[in-house]
């Protein structure tokens, strides 16, 4: 088979023209983050300075509360949880969507089949002629990606699967914090209900106590009544307590996929403290919130645009072929004789558009800054969310210390408030007021507890959870939570 000297000169012009292919637009520089990158948090004071080997969150974070149930609830999170799986669903589909783009890097090819019987009109050069066609065509078309259009599309699509592999990432921590949060609140609610059940036996032996003095003439009918309104405005608090408990265990179900007629969580005592909880430096956050990865590569994405939509100012060459069988018969469209092919390049050039092109790239160049201003903005709240939490913790510790004293000294009131009544010095109202007011200081220092236990965990999925991203301009993302041991 000859090759012409006009195919031999149109492939070492396509050989010229890939070998001085090139990338149009920007290429992509992660910009910074802030103008000043704070040293420090400003409210670690007080807090142990991070050690080599516990400086980050560990991967299991839950396990630092050292609760067996919440170790399992939250493996089954992962698992079975809709909102993760819908992201793990779109991260799929923008996996899917690299391989689309890819694509574009090779040539496309097609076979078919066609038959067809026409009829010339007869008021037209030699009409009347009824003529058969039969054809078996082989066609491949190949666009030469000489400005870069098809591998920027790559880098897009590329850089918006790892931004969705890290919004998979912040779903997850984000279920997996809030399932914590509501396990611990159901945990401290069951502490409550432990309370007011000895409160409340403590306050039926005191209406017993009553009761007699009573029957004795010792106390008047009013001591009697203020120790069962006492009595039963406690039983009251104490149901009143199934209805939060009931809600956080209907939500705990939701969370794991189970609805909430076929989950129940027994009532038990509040194993959980208050941990320790590694910061580390404010730098290192931009690699350890998914939220901020996943900005951070919609940026790149958004750059990669702007050079799509430049490539759209050069020519497109491309080169197509075509080759196959044709016959006005069937007996003879195996012939030799009826091979047919061609084979060229083919260019279009942009003339006018109406100004096309221009707003294109002005739009691609206002959604990356638009990026920018996002990432940066993530960047800041995250911050602002640690300093939050660190202030809320620290706050709410010394808040704690107080209310331990006050509870000491209440108790103290009640004991010889109680003894003083049982002599006969004081009124049963001078008991009352006392037990009401340790009563409320016990229930106020379980709250702390409980919103101690709650900025504990705001402050682990401020701080990223156990996600890491490997670099921060092409992060491998990785979701720890989904690891096996």
């Amino acid at each position: 088979m000859k090759i012409s000297g006009l195919t031999v000169r149109i492939f070492s012009v396509l050989c010229l023209l890939l070998l001085s292919a090139c990338t149009v637009g920007p290429d992509y520089v992660r910009p910074t983050p802030l103008a000043t990158m704070p040293p420090a948090y400003k409210e670690l004071e007080g807090w142990k300075i991070a050690q080599p080997q516990d400086g980050k969150v560990p991967e299991r974070w839950w396990e630092i509360y050292q609760d067996p149930v919440l170790n399992s609830l939250e493996q089954q999170v992962v698992t079975s949880n809709f909102t993760i799986a819908s992201a793990e669903a779109q991260f799929r589909q923008a996996r899917a969507a690299v391989q689309a783009a890819k694509a574009g890097n090779f040539p496309s090819l097609s076979a078919g089949a066609s038959a067809s019987r026409s009829q010339r009109s007869g008021n037209i050069g030699v009409g009347g002629t009824t003529v058969s066609d039969f054809q078996i065509p082989l066609d491949a078309t190949w666009e030469l990606d000489l400005w870069g259009r098809v591998r920027r599309g790559v880098e897009a699509s590329q850089a918006a699967a790892l931004a969705s592999a890290a919004d998979l990432a912040a779903v997850t921590l984000s279920m997996q914090a809030t399932l914590a949060g509501n396990y611990l609140q159901l945990r401290v609610l069951d502490a409550q209900k432990q309370l007011l059940d000895v409160t409340t036996a403590a306050y039926r032996k005191s209406l017993d106590l009553t009761k007699n003095r009573y029957a004795a003439g010792i106390v008047a009918k009013a001591d009697l009544l203020q120790a069962e309104t006492q009595l039963r405005s406690t039983e009251a608090q104490t149901i009143d307590l199934g209805v939060q408990r009931a809600q956080l265990e209907h939500a705990i179900a939701l969370l794991i996929g189970k609805p909430p007629a076929a989950f129940s969580l027994p009532v038990t005592s509040l194993a959980a403290k208050v941990p320790y909880i590694p910061t580390g430096l404010p730098s290192e956050i931009l690699e350890r919130r998914p939220d901020i990865a996943s900005s951070e590569r919609r940026m790149a994405a958004a750059n990669a645009q702007i050079g799509i939509a430049k490539a759209a100012y050069f020519p497109t060459i491309g080169l197509s072929a075509s080759a196959g069988l044709e016959a006005s018969s069937l007996g003879s469209l195996l012939a030799w004789p009826s091979r047919f092919w061609s084979v060229g390049p083919k260019m279009s050039i942009p003339l006018f558009d109406g100004g096309l092109r221009d707003a294109q790239t002005d739009q691609a160049r206002a959604a990356y800054d638009a990026t920018v201003a996002g990432y940066r903005q993530t960047v800041l709240t995250a911050f602002q969310e640690v300093e939050d939490n660190l202030a809320l913790l620290r706050i709410l510790k010394e808040e704690a210390q107080v209310q331990d004293q006050a509870l000491q000294a209440a108790q103290q009131v009640v004991n010889i408030t109680t003894n003083q009544y049982q002599a006969g010095t004081v009124a049963y109202l001078n008991v009352l007021v006392a037990q009401t007011t340790a009563l409320e200081n016990e229930r106020t220092a379980l709250g702390l507890v409980g919103r101690r236990l709650a900025a504990s965990v705001l402050l682990v999925k401020a701080l990223g959870g156990g996600w890491v991203s490997k670099t921060p301009t092409s992060p491998k993302i990785e979701l720890l939570s989904n690891k096996k041991d």
